[in-house]
């Protein structure tokens, strides 16, 4: 470890495994099982949203969105723990810690801003039914996706020029992955700038993004209780997916940035590691599994692709 008066940037990062490599072959096991679900699951979502016209609407257009999101986020954690667990010091370069640092921080805004932009799309769908497709077209789609994207990509550039300006005093880094305030705390100058701008970007995507999504189903749930059974149950239907996405990784992100910017050694390892990779493991694999079970025609779908692969001459394909 580099004495802490003198500053430096580091060649490369020492990652936090540790006693993770005492049965480190098994974690392997578990994580490539694991990958190869959550590139199948997004993957299989994705496809039938592309495969089925019936299916190129706005609300499954952001499921696919959030999808492939998820794989984004996927790959930029999952291939370097893989090689980081079979090396022998678990180390990664700077370059390629920022890079992550990078990937995994759009990854997180990005899948803030989808699910925001899904609430607005579900308020619209159950609040104004009528303008539905008028609000909602295809062109206003890929103009919400284009910012979905293009959003949090400015918003982490800026983060991450403000960090790469710092010298730091240190190169070992807490967790199994890189983050920006993991590399940040390593610094040997002020950093107040980086802790500003840093609570900007939770306040604009941690806070702001579902409180969106909050004021959307405050006005769903006044517009349920004035309409039948037969609408709430439906609308019902239709949210729950999307609820419960959000609230998980909401809860997920909020813990792991809230636990690692206090007391991130004051709990035992294998809980900090379990916190810190939570919003990187669940979300993607559930995602694809609410939407692609709980939403029938997505389910349906699913299902019929699945008999045409066993049974083909049975079932036709068919892009309706």
């Amino acid at each position: 470890m580099t004495n802490s008066t003198t500053s430096f940037h580091p060649s490369a990062m020492m990652l936090g495994f540790g006693e993770m490599t005492s049965i480190k072959y098994l974690y392997c096991a578990l994580a490539i099982v694991w990958y190869v679900m959550i590139i199948l699951c997004n993957s299989a979502v994705i496809a039938i949203v592309i495969l089925y016209k019936t299916l190129q609407k706005p609300m499954y257009i952001f499921i696919s969105t959030l999808c492939l999101n998820g794989l984004y986020g996927s790959f930029a954690f999952y291939p370097n723990l893989f090689i980081n667990l079979l090396q022998d010091v678990q180390t990664i370069s700077y370059v390629g810690c920022i890079v992550q640092d990078f990937a995994i921080n759009t990854y997180v805004c990005c899948e803030m801003t989808i699910l925001a932009v899904m609430g607005l799309d579900r308020y619209v769908s159950i609040c104004n039914p009528l303008r539905y497709n008028t609000i909602m077209s295809l062109t206003t789609v890929y103009k919400l996706i284009a910012t979905v994207w293009m959003y949090p990509f400015i918003l982490i550039t800026i983060h991450i020029i403000l960090t790469i300006r710092l010298p730091l005093c240190d190169s070992v880094i807490l967790k199994i992955y890189c983050d920006n305030w993991s590399v940040v705390r390593l610094s040997c100058v002020d950093t107040t700038v980086n802790n500003i701008y840093g609570i900007f970007i939770i306040v604009s995507t941690l806070v702001t993004m579902p409180l969106l999504v909050f004021i959307s189903y405050v006005e769903i749930l006044r517009v349920c209780a004035r309409s039948s059974k037969d609408f709430r149950s439906k609308a019902l239907q239709t949210c729950a997916p999307h609820l419960i996405s959000i609230m998980n990784f909401l809860v997920d992100t909020l813990f792991e940035v809230t636990l690692y910017r206090f007391t991130p050694t004051n709990l035992p390892y294998a809980l900090r590691i379990f916190t810190s990779v939570n919003f990187l493991v669940v979300p993607p694999l559930l995602n694809p599994l609410i939407y692609g079970f709980k939403i029938p025609e997505i389910r349906t779908k699913i299902f019929k692709i699945v008999c045409q692969v066993t049974f083909p001459l049975k079932w036709p394909l068919s892009g309706s």
